[in-house]
């Protein structure tokens, strides 16, 4: 899913009114409609619903959520923070529709019925007159507030009567669903945001997310991105950044054809472990078999070779030689390069160590793989200072010289997957933790592109970018994966994956990216088979065991018409039926 600009969502809406002939005034109804039908979702229970408005298109949409609600037979009032005179268009349009009297409905009976009208102690529509008229307070007494004040298209700061709107809000203490974007936030803006934002229970914006949707941090439950007549052509964006959500992850993860062997799925060497640290490289080995790898072989010291072959009597375990601290021996690279035989995808550094000579082994099996590899962990920083021996778009590299003769194109090389956290991206580039966390999606994108990699930068909304430029924002996963062992577990997602789809590379990769979030999500929440870890208590383990939950959930989210960007506990209503 492309993220928009708040310039660029303004040209889609114009594109599908001018060339494909849905009116604004049916963008503005159906947006109306997606909000109220959450609301109704979301808060089933709640009988009053307070309906904030601004003088603009943003107002006019919550109009149309007010009438819906009514509709529903709920008490739905209205207070606009403007004169009716100042309205224009649609929502000008929208306001009289409020105020007319409800249409008469034809019962499936065929008789004509009068629609759900609630008695009110208040209007349902009111000016404001100030925060101690009855109606104002009517209204910020509601049940639930649905702040239709100001849209995408605003630009800050707020000040005035809407700065004061915010306040009241803000001091409110019940559930607030936000239209488009909470009140007073900048949609362009990635980081945090200044001056007065209302807060928000809930987002609900329509057709594609902008980038605050994304990296803002607006509410603290979901947001919800609902198509409201757009056709996907007219969504065109600059940024080049996507998000990433079950309906990308959904073809590679459909049914399997009955007469299915383990051959047709690939084999997975995984390479890695040490004395003290087997447990990393058999959760990656675990892990691509729970993301669907045929057979996976681990790799690993002998000394450590008993452990590893312990956790899982699924995995194949196979002995490389060794130093006197119990690490992979510089020397194992022969052995490893017949052991890579007829193996899909390697993927090495779970548990390996940073002993020297382990170090040359590991570049000069990523040197050599005639597969794609994933390199993670202690593989990574056998690269510190060392990044240039990674390019696969190096010319000069020998094997390069080779495919350039038999003209061959730069990514003739196989595939190499980097899945480095901030600190191990540091050590990568020379750059500070800091400043790679104050710029993810460009340093990602950047270093893809240079090297031709793709790069899987970890952390809160991680980052994957490819060598074209191309970035995809993932919004699944929280705060209880930082703890050891969940980056092996990526990195045997996707290895697994990556060894099902050979063909289809990044895909394969984003997809493991966003079932390893949603797995964590899985394990953190409670559900209705009972109370998950949370986010405190959750391990590496509690990823592996929620894998197949993760790809159920994936399903079920892809057949969704909407988008919700935030937690497992966010999704709950999906799946309420």
């Amino acid at each position: 899913m492309k993220i928009v600009t708040a310039s660029e969502m303004r040209e889609i809406d114009r594109v599908t009114s001018d060339n494909f002939g849905v009116s604004s005034l049916t963008l503005m109804e159906n947006a109306g409609s997606a909000v109220a039908e959450f609301a109704l979702s979301a808060y089933p229970d709640a009988k009053t619903f307070g309906v904030i408005c601004g003088k603009g298109n943003n107002g006019g949409d919550g109009f149309v959520v007010a009438r819906k609600l009514r509709e529903a037979g709920k008490a739905a009032c209205v207070l606009l923070l403007c004169d009716p005179s100042e309205l224009r268009g649609d929502a000008a349009l929208n306001f009289q529709k409020l105020q007319a009297p409800h249409a008469s409905k034809t019962a499936k009976d065929g008789a004509t019925s009068r629609s759900r009208e609630p008695s009110l102690a208040v209007k349902p529509f009111a000016i404001f007159k100030g925060w101690e008229d009855a109606n104002a307070e009517a209204v910020l007494q509601s049940d639930v507030l649905i702040d239709a004040i100001l849209g995408t298209g605003f630009r800050p700061p707020v000040s005035g009567l809407y700065a004061q709107a915010i306040e009241k809000i803000n001091a409110s203490s019940v559930p607030v669903i936000a239209v488009d974007i909470p009140s007073g936030a900048d949609a362009d803006v990635m980081g945090n945001q200044t001056g007065a934002v209302a807060r928000a229970d809930a987002v609900v914006t329509f057709t594609a997310p902008r980038p605050a949707h994304v990296f803002g941090d607006l509410t603290s439950g979901p947001v919800v991105v609902a198509p409201i007549g757009s056709p996907v052509e007219t969504i065109q964006s600059s940024l080049n950044l996507n998000l990433l959500t079950a309906k990308e992850v959904a073809p590679l993860i459909g049914p399997r054809p009955r007469n299915s062997n383990k051959g047709m799925y690939g084999h997975v060497l995984v390479i890695g472990g040490s004395l003290g640290k087997a447990g990393a490289v058999a959760m990656a080995g675990f892990s691509a078999l729970r993301a669907g790898a045929g057979l996976v072989t681990v790799a690993t010291a002998k000394s450590v070779l008993a452990t590893v072959a312990g956790f899982h009597p699924e995995l194949m375990t196979e002995p490389l030689e060794e130093t006197s601290a119990g690490t992979i021996a510089r020397n194992a690279a022969s052995t490893l390069a017949i052991l890579a035989r007829n193996k899909t995808v390697l993927a090495i550094g779970p548990g390996i160590s940073r002993d020297p000579e382990t170090a040359d082994f590991v570049r000069a099996i990523v040197r050599d793989a005639k597969m794609p590899v994933v390199l993670d962990a202690d593989g990574l920083n056998a690269f510190e200072g060392r990044a240039k021996d990674l390019n696969r778009k190096d010319r000069n590299h020998p094997k390069d010289r080779e495919e350039t003769s038999k003209d061959v194109g730069e990514s003739a090389r196989p595939a190499l997957v980097l899945t480095p956290h901030p600190g191990e991206m540091a050590r990568l580039t020379g750059l500070t933790a800091a400043a790679i966390q104050r710029d993810r999606v460009n340093t990602a994108r950047q270093f893809a592109k240079e090297l031709g990699v793709i790069l899987v930068l970890k952390g809160d909304r991680t980052i994957v970018a490819n060598s074209d430029g191309e970035a995809w924002v993932n919004p699944t996963g929280n705060p209880g994966m930082a703890t050891g062992g969940t980056g092996d577990v990526l990195t045997g997602m996707i290895a697994g994956l990556l060894a099902q789809h050979p063909d289809r590379v990044f895909e394969a990769v984003i997809t493991a990216v966003y079932l390893h979030g949603l797995a964590g999500d899985v394990a953190c929440s409670s559900g209705p088979t009972g109370p998950g870890t949370g986010e405190q208590s959750l391990v590496a383990t509690d990823l592996i065991k929620a894998i197949p939950a993760a790809f159920f959930r994936a399903r079920l989210l892809a057949a969704e018409p909407t988008v919700r960007i935030g937690r497992e506990a966010d999704f709950r209503t999906a799946f309420s039926s």
